[in-house]
Order: structure tokens, then C-alpha cells, then sequence
């Protein structure tokens, strides 16, 4: 597996683990280093997201609110409010992001 660093991402390593199918745009696979996350801007984008926190915390911040997302829980995030995600622990957070296609169609 390679893994890359996002674009105004810090402490961030991701790899994309399954491409194209149906509705799913993508999937990834994320370790969040401590203080780590982004993008340090929050950004919109024509797809949602599914983000799981498969170890540790994450800290989902929305336009006007922050959620918090445990370890073995899920948040959907539509692609069109501001947001952005943080590690929400001293520990690296370990993640999956799967990117959701609007009906079907991608802008």
C-alpha cells in the first residue's frame, strides 16, 4: 500500500483501498497522527462523506458545530457544508472515509 498525504492535510496518511463502484466514489484508509487532520481550511466538494473511526477519536468539524466520532461509530457528512477532521486523542486515530456519489453522478 502506498500512502500520500492529502493536500493541507498535517499528520495525515492515507491510501485508497477501493475505487469506482456504483455510489462509492472511493474508499480510504487514514492514520491521524496526533494534532493531525484537515484540510487546515474546511472544504466542500460534490460528494458526501462516511467517515468510521476504526481506532482512537475523531473530531468532525462541521460548519457550525464539532461531532465527535468514537471508536466503531460512523458520521455521514454531505459534501456541501464546510468541514474538516481531526484527531481527537493523544493516540493515532485510524479511519475509513468513504466517498458517496449524489445519485449516481459526479460534478
Amino acid at each position: 500500500m502506498e500512502f500520500f498525504t492529502p493536500p493541507q492535510h498535517i499528520g495525515f496518511k492515507a491510501t485508497k483501498l477501493y475505487e469506482q463502484s456504483g455510489n462509492i466514489k472511493d474508499i480510504s484508509l487514514a492514520y491521524v497522527d496526533k494534532d493531525g487532520g484537515g484540510p487546515v481550511r474546511a472544504h466542500t466538494h460534490a460528494h458526501d462523506h462516511l467517515f468510521t473511526v476504526i481506532e482512537g477519536e475523531a473530531k468532525i468539524v462541521l460548519k457550525d458545530e464539532s461531532v465527535i466520532v468514537k471508536k466503531g461509530e460512523s458520521l455521514l457528512v454531505k459534501g456541501d457544508i464546510p468541514h474538516s477532521v481531526w484527531n481527537n486523542k493523544d493516540s493515532v486515530c485510524i479511519m475509513l472515509g468513504t466517498s458517496l456519489i449524489n445519485d449516481g453522478v459526479e460534478n
